[in-house]
């Protein structure tokens, strides 16, 4: 209601001072209002706080002057922030500081006009309610701002205040939910000495939350390690939570120490008898160093691939198997040779898939990446991720990198 009597004065205001021409400023300027009035529904299309306070001060910059904000951080207002216009308009910040804080309400509405350093100055609060976000500082060195420039100044402040409240929201369900993230995507176990391993875990977009990718290595018996890599479908923090579940019944379910095509199946059936557990693909490999072994199975999930001794790429064929959680089984393993020169790489499909290709070009681009002979696990990643542009990925990236390591009294390239 407060706003609509607001837009009701502003526009009585224009009517009355719209005939009056004063340099540089917005009454007796059609076009100039317009395209303030444009700019003012600009205001707010990200939920970022420094564009917001960007778009703000270039909207109210077409005042002429200048305009700056001074974010409210605590109790106490920083320094000028996205200056737009000449700074050398906007009076000192510091005073701008104190005029704000020490500023009550005007009695009738009417924002209040200072003058500093022979200026005049508006210094307007981006304000919802009782929360208060930091001040709209305009300044200019033509005539004062007229009553109908100043009501429309304090309305895109208004609007400007709004969404900075949404941002500021936005952010800190973000910082809690990359928390999250953190604790959920925590350090997968480690493996034998005998197999060095190298993990990247990569979520899309700048400000992405959570997700359900994961890696994970369990130490087994006997030298053994079982590697895994799964994706939960969606997105989130449902998918997150998830992720976590599905992680640590693996973790219980391999200290069994069974096959993969097993581990697998007991996964489903858990899964399954959870009505609100997301399905999962997911994909298991069984490293036997000593028997130069390598045993896989797969939930769903793309295929590893393997980097031959010479530097280059092939996929490794897998039983196609159901995704977990849909409670149809069916898993089978399949054992390959595992030569202790050769990197052994788990992924999920948001390394290679690219909208509107098909997974086969997808894979094959994958296939076609060749390596110097002997680089390290975490070179094979780093190159691996660059060629395929896998920062830029639209689906969040898990990848793992393995390779035997040799025996004492053998002569090969080694990680530190």
């Amino acid at each position: 209601m407060l706003r609509v009597r607001r837009w009701i004065r502003f526009l009585r205001r224009t009517a009355a001072y719209g005939d009056r021409g004063r340099g540089g400023g917005l009454d007796g300027a059609p076009a100039r209002l317009s395209a303030l009035r444009a700019y003012a529904a600009g205001i707010g299309t990200t939920l970022d706080e420094a564009t917001t306070c960007g778009e703000l001060t270039r909207a109210a910059g077409l005042a002429g002057g200048a305009a700056a904000v001074l974010r409210r951080v605590g109790g106490t207002l920083t320094g000028y922030a996205a200056i737009a216009g000449d700074p050398g308009a906007l009076p000192d910040a510091r005073w701008a500081a104190a005029t704000a804080l020490d500023a009550g309400p005007p009695a009738d509405g009417t924002p209040q006009q200072w003058t500093h350093g022979g200026r005049p100055a508006l210094c307007l609060p981006l304000a919802t309610g009782e929360r208060h976000y930091g001040v709209l500082v305009c300044g200019r060195d033509a005539g004062p701002f007229t009553p109908a420039e100043a009501e429309l100044l304090a309305l895109l402040a208004e609007r400007a205040a709004s969404h900075i409240r949404h941002a500021r929201a936005y952010e800190r369900v973000s910082r809690t939910a990359g928390d999250l993230q953190r604790a959920l995507q925590a350090e997968p176990g480690r493996p034998h000495p005998n197999l060095a391993v190298a993990i990247r875990y990569l979520p899309a977009g700048r400000r992405a939350l959570v997700g359900g990718d994961w890696c994970e290595a369990v130490r087994l018996h006997f030298g053994r390690t079982l590697l895994v890599v799964g994706d939960v479908m969606g997105h989130g923090l449902e998918a997150a939570v998830d992720m976590h579940a599905y992680r640590s019944s693996l973790r219980s379910i391999a200290s069994a120490d069974l096959p993969p095509h097993r581990v697998l199946r007991q996964l489903d059936d858990i899964a399954a008898a959870e009505a609100d557990r997301r399905p999962a693909t997911c994909l298991l490999a069984h490293v036997d160093p000593a028997r130069r072994r390598l045993t896989v199975a797969g939930a769903g999930h793309l295929p590893p691939a393997l980097i031959t001794r010479d530097g280059t790429t092939r996929l490794l064929p897998v039983p196609v198997g159901p995704p977990l959680g849909t409670g149809f089984g069916g898993y089978e393993s399949t054992t390959h040779t595992l030569d202790g020169d050769e990197t052994l790489v788990l992924f999920t499909d948001g390394l290679v898939e690219r909208r509107g290709e098909d997974i086969d070009s997808s894979l094959g681009r994958l296939a076609g990446l060749r390596f110097a002979p002997g680089a390290t696990v975490e070179s094979v990643l780093d190159t691996i991720v660059t060629r395929l542009d896998a920062r830029h990925a639209e689906d969040d990236v898990a990848v793992l990198a393995a390779r035997v390591r040799p025996r004492r009294g053998t002569v090969a390239a080694t990680d530190p």
